[in-house]
């Protein structure tokens, strides 16, 4: 764990960070952002005392690093910049290994970890170990600087812009590696970039910085839905949840009071509470435990000349249902392979929470249109 306790930091007449205070779980992956000069890099690079801060305090496990050795801090963590920083002059394994050699791990331990972290970061060994870094692509010379970090398997991995640089295709192809290198390792990961769509693709929260403070620090749904104020408005982008419909959820769109009956009436009774509330369906729910029981539409009650049989011989039962976290991706889809015109979402009792129609998901993506106009 990672924690910034009132740091402050100066160049004379200019303050740079001021009072920040915040913390990074261990496992977790956190974005910095924010315009050039807003802070974000001299954040980074205080946690491995790159810059010391005027005042306050960093805590890393709960040590104070300003009491820690210096040289054993930064050995202990592992840092990707934006140019990659490898040894021009050194070839590729040389660059790997340069921080287990001075830590003197043994040599074959060494050579067994170069092996595993060229496969790790998707680089043949036998093609790539043995060459310059001028000799390899832009983006294979990052992923040499990533294996590089994860050398000597340190809990924390500081990313300083580290894919800025490059072309757009192999940026996110390495974006899509480090996602996967994270859900298999969990390393603590504090990363500095300067676009909004890599933060939100990337980390589990997001540090919105401006002029040294901190504005909002949230999971990327939270602030796509719930920005603190207009500068974070502006800043991700009015209409950047449409592109992250993932984050869109059922409970975000439901209704909230879907039209119900109990299991107990008749067709009849079901056919007048449709024609009063204008519905052609019911939520048909167990009175004493209030759980859905099943569905009844309109069109089975016409289907059936006694209409004073109870709703429960004629009601599906097998009916299709979300979950208040399933995201509009998997409605959609449901409503396209199923072809029903409304998905109730149910809590984990099955208890009702709110109806998804067809009509409402239609109202909720215009939405992004109606923005775009207002625009």
């Amino acid at each position: 764990m990672i924690e910034f306790k009132n740091i402050t930091k100066r160049y004379k007449d200019n303050t740079v960070l001021s009072n920040l205070n915040f913390r990074i779980e261990d496992g977790e992956l956190i974005a910095i952002i924010g315009a050039s000069g807003c802070g974000k890099t001299t954040t980074l690079k205080m946690i491995n005392r790159l810059i010391n801060p005027t005042s306050g305090k960093i805590y890393v496990d709960g040590e104070d690093i300003s009491t820690k050795d210096i040289i054993k801090l930064r050995r202990g963590m592992g840092y990707v910049i934006q140019q990659t920083g490898l040894f021009p002059h050194m070839t590729i394994r040389e660059n790997i290994e340069i921080i287990p050699k001075v830590e003197k791990y043994a040599v074959e331990r060494i050579t067994a970890r170069t092996q595993e972290l060229m496969e790790m970061v998707g680089l043949d060994t036998e093609n790539f170990l043995d060459r310059y870094p001028t000799e390899l692509s832009g983006g294979q010379q990052q992923r040499v600087g990533v294996a590089r970090a994860f050398a000597t398997n340190p809990k924390v991995i500081l990313m300083d812009e580290p894919f800025s640089a490059l072309d757009p295709i192999t940026r996110s192809s390495l974006q899509d590696e480090l996602i996967v290198l994270q859900s298999q390792l969990k390393k603590t990961i504090v990363f500095v970039t300067h676009d909004m769509d890599e933060a939100i693709k990337l980390a589990d929260r997001i540090c919105i910085m401006d002029k040294g403070h901190i504005i909002q620090y949230d999971t990327p749904e939270k602030i796509l839905k719930n920005p603190v104020n207009d500068f974070i408005t502006e800043f991700v982008g009015k209409k950047r949840l449409w592109t992250s419909p993932e984050y869109i959820k059922a409970e975000d769109i439901m209704i909230e009071n879907p039209v119900t009956c109990p299991d107990n009436i008749s067709i009849f009774r079901c056919r007048e509470k449709m024609r009063i509330s204008k519905v052609d369906s019911l939520m048909v729910m167990n009175p004493k435990n209030k759980k859905l029981e099943g569905v009844i539409y309109a069109k089975q009650i016409r289907s059936k000349p006694d209409k004073s049989i109870n709703v429960t011989d004629v009601m599906a039962t097998d009916f299709i249902y979300v979950s208040p976290d399933d995201t509009i991706i998997d409605i959609l889809k449901l409503i396209d392979e199923n072809n029903v015109s409304s998905i109730p979402v149910l809590n984990v009792e099955h208890r009702l929470l709110g109806l998804i129609t067809k009509s409402n998901l239609v109202t909720t993506l215009s939405r992004q249109y109606i923005e775009e106009e207002v625009l």
